[in-house]
């Protein structure tokens, strides 16, 4: 079973969830956050380099070259520009699709590869899969691609996706048995998953990144219910707006002092609350029932 766990904004807590939800239940995680992934710090765990994650892009054969401008034309991204002299190739923008190879029709471009990131694994507690995006770089979907395959070497796993609703957020839930969907009560809170949690926190700002994210989870056709986080600091507003959407809030976090200090000391609660470890618990066996 593949869980992805997701919220409309970063700071709700989407992280605090994914990593004791893994660790309570004894279950893999992956951290798909690759632009800053952070999971690896609640892990008393060396970490190794399983593999690079490379992009194909284009080498132009100059000799070949007649400069026609179809390459150029082609690419929907603008990584090539057409210049009277010669081609000019902009790394950073190509995705890698190979479009511009096949459509040469002098033969000109042959593929060559670009490192963007690379795949990480170590296991303690848990086994704990991640992956890095190269500073400077702008893809975060190709690696959080080439991290999903690792998902066929455990049967239980805990995917701890980027904020927001991108195509690194969407990348993440897609084929999920079940997403999460973790929110604040504020009123901006609001492909290989099978439930997808989304976390979010009692405030205006929670709900209203919230409802983006449930539009999105909506089209990808995967499960999910709600998760609120810091329960108690804003109103009933998320609370209001799931009731009347039907939508599962499957638990809710309260917004306690000893969390907070346990989580700023990178300790996970549910390793010190012994409640929260039977709560995580019966949260996993409760998913399994519903899918």
């Amino acid at each position: 079973m593949k869980v992805a766990v997701a919220s409309g904004k970063g700071g709700t807590g989407k992280t605090a969830i994914a990593t004791n939800l893994a660790v309570s239940n004894n279950v893999a995680l992956f951290d798909c956050d690759v632009e800053e992934p952070n999971d690896h710090l609640f892990f008393d765990m060396k970490l190794q380099k399983v593999e690079d994650v490379n992009l194909k892009i284009p080498i132009i054969d100059e000799r070949k070259c007649t400069l026609c401008g179809k390459c150029s034309e082609f690419c929907q991204y603008n990584a090539l520009a057409t210049l009277p002299s010669h081609v000019l190739f902009f790394p950073e923008l190509c995705h890698g699709c190979g479009g511009c190879k096949l459509i040469c029709p002098e033969e000109a471009i042959h593929e060559g590869e670009r490192s963007i990131g690379v795949i990480e694994r170590g296991e303690n507690e848990i086994v704990f899969y991640r992956g890095v995006l190269n500073v400077g770089e702008a893809m975060a979907t190709p690696i959080i691609k080439a991290l999903k395959k690792k998902l066929k070497a455990v049967e239980h796993a805990i995917l701890d996706s980027p904020p927001g609703n991108a195509c690194p957020m969407i990348e993440t839930i897609k084929d999920a048995d079940y997403c999460i969907l973790v929110t604040e009560p504020t009123p901006f809170g609001l492909k290989d998953a099978d439930y997808c949690i989304l976390v979010t926190e009692p405030t205006p700002f929670g709900l209203h990144d919230l409802k983006l994210a449930v539009d999105v989870v909506k089209k990808m056709n995967v499960p999910f219910g709600v998760i609120i986080n810091k329960d108690g600091i804003g109103d009933k507003e998320v609370e209001n707006y799931c009731k009347k959407e039907g939508i599962d809030i499957i638990t809710k976090v309260p917004y306690s002092r000893k969390i907070a200090s346990l989580y700023s000391q990178g300790k996970l609660f549910a390793l010190e609350m012994k409640e929260w470890d039977e709560k995580f618990q019966e949260l996993f066996a409760a998913i399994e029932e519903k899918i």
